[in-house]
């Protein structure tokens, strides 16, 4: 029988991003059945509890130290390794803090000479540390979530009177003058200026430029609710500004999530006011999918549509089941896959839905077709981004395939620097499962440019030796899942 370790440590914050890095090095030692090092938010106790640790009524503020190991011998070495993890941890903080006679900066406001802040706190410390930032002369890119919508709005009019730009809350991607910020591919520079109020979406677009052979010169975001009736694209118009004056960028792509119709109005009366060609995304029922947006682009600057990659043979995949399930890292990914499957399968379930009587708690059983955002702030409180942590979605992978109603399976994939260095290698082990229990599809959009460190061919090489089908084009792939389920009894 196996032995377990539960200990609970006060106080003792550590990042999500750390946490998970020392996991899974604890969980290397070997005879370690089960290792999670995590806050004590709601989502890690649930995700605990369903490994079988038994917990009583942990705090936010606890560090919790759940092991599962053979024996207690074993337990001990897995204590030692985590030891070692936090004193390698500390010592890596105070070597980057520097050891000069100049003391680093205890706040943004302080960290004279630079333009640009990058926010990456928890949500609930986001605004002091931005607006900061903003008093001191700093534009802002904010990777925290769970930002309060009237403290962006107060962040961003705030910004807009001293001329400067917040990028976020919630800005996963941005590429200002080829330095990437948050998740970014490699890019090339080249013509195209990108807007985008979703991270997942404007990187899909980056990287098929990329794969066209056409680079961009700034990706700006502006977080996903700046497209929203509250907020009202306060920073899609200085985006706008911005690009207008910028002498590398012929053409500007807007790229959203479902807009409100009232902001979407807004933004293209502002776009007609601009000498130069503006490109929409903004994804919902009637507009074009990225894919299409981008080669709408390529169009604009005169480039040749190349024919999008794809890797493993459709032909023989039946689907295992009546429903459609997509199990997405990327809320604008999500999005646009909803908006396809919707015009032919009617209701898609979702905790991001299209409809409001379409909502679905991602934590209970999916319900006929199903799509989850594991991005979505709910699935993000205490935890690293699904793209950096895949444990919630390869979890729920499991439990679709042992779902007998679970007929087709499309996941999203998405390379650069901030994600996973090799997701791939992390999924496989569930994508052989479904295929060889079920013969359930997977089909796989990998998002990526050809300069990615975690090699774009490489990663596709390994996804169809696990047997999932893998496209370029996130459309493409749903197009793909959608036949399966057409002609393997969806009725």
């Amino acid at each position: 029988m196996s032995e377990v370790h539960i200990e609970f440590r006060s106080g003792a914050y550590r990042d999500s991003v750390s946490l998970l890095e020392v996991s899974r090095a604890v969980a290397q030692t070997p005879g370690v059945e089960d290792a999670i090092i995590a806050m004590g938010t709601p989502l890690n106790v649930d995700l605990m509890r369903e490994l079988g640790f038994v917990l009583d009524n942990p705090s936010p503020n606890d560090l919790i130290i759940a092991i599962r190991a053979s024996d207690q011998a074993t337990i001990a070495t897995a204590l030692s390794a985590l030891a070692a993890e936090f004193v390698s941890m500390d010592d890596r903080a105070k070597a980057a803090g520097g050891g000069g006679e100049v003391a680093p900066p205890r706040s943004v406001g302080r960290s004279h000479g630079s333009n640009l802040a990058l926010i990456s706190v928890p949500g609930s410390g986001a605004f002091a540390e931005a607006m900061d930032a903003i008093e001191s002369g700093q534009s802002v890119m904010i990777f925290s979530d769970n930002v309060a919508v009237w403290q962006e709005i107060a962040l961003k009019d705030r910004a807009a009177e001293e001329d400067l730009l917040v990028m976020g809350p919630d800005c996963g991607t941005a590429v200002i003058g080829g330095v990437g910020l948050g998740f970014a591919n490699i890019v090339r520079p080249g013509p195209v200026g990108i807007i985008a109020a979703s991270g997942t979406g404007a990187q899909h677009v980056i990287a098929l430029l990329d794969l066209a052979g056409v680079g961009i010169s700034h990706c700006i975001g502006v977080g996903g609710r700046d497209l929203s009736r509250e907020v009202m694209a306060r920073s899609t118009m200085g985006a706008f500004d911005a690009l207008a004056e910028d002498e590398q960028t012929e053409v500007i792509v807007l790229i959203s999530k479902p807009s409100a119709p009232e902001v979407a109005k807004l933004v293209r009366e502002r776009a007609k006011a601009i000498a130069k060609p503006v490109v929409f995304a903004l994804l919902g029922e009637g507009s074009p999918d990225l894919t299409n947006a981008t080669e709408e682009i390529l169009r604009t600057i005169g480039v040749t549509q190349p024919i999008w990659r794809s890797w493993g043979d459709e032909g023989p995949m039946r689907a295992a089941g009546k429903y459609l399930r997509g199990l997405y890292s990327g809320g604008t990914i999500c999005d646009e896959a909803m908006v396809i499957a919707a015009k032919e399968l009617g209701t898609i379930y979702s905790n991001i839905p299209l409809r409001q009587e379409w909502d679905l708690d991602p934590f209970v059983p999916s319900k006929e077709h199903t799509f989850i955002d594991f991005g979505d702030d709910a699935m993000t409180v205490g935890r690293a981004h699904p793209m950096i942590d895949p444990t919630l979605r390869i979890e729920r992978l499991r439990r679709e395939i042992a779902d007998p109603d679970c007929g087709v399976i499309i996941l999203d994939v998405v390379l650069g620097h901030g994600a996973d260095s090799d997701p791939a290698t992390a999924l496989a082990p569930a994508i052989k499962e479904a295929i060889s229990k079920r013969k359930i599809p997977v089909i796989i959009s990998l998002i990526g440019s050809s300069g990615d460190p975690q090699g774009l061919e490489r990663q596709a090489k390994l996804l169809i030796e696990a047997g999932a089908y893998v496209t370029v084009s996130n459309a493409a792939a749903v197009r793909t899942a959608l036949s399966l389920v057409r002609t393997g009894g969806a009725s």
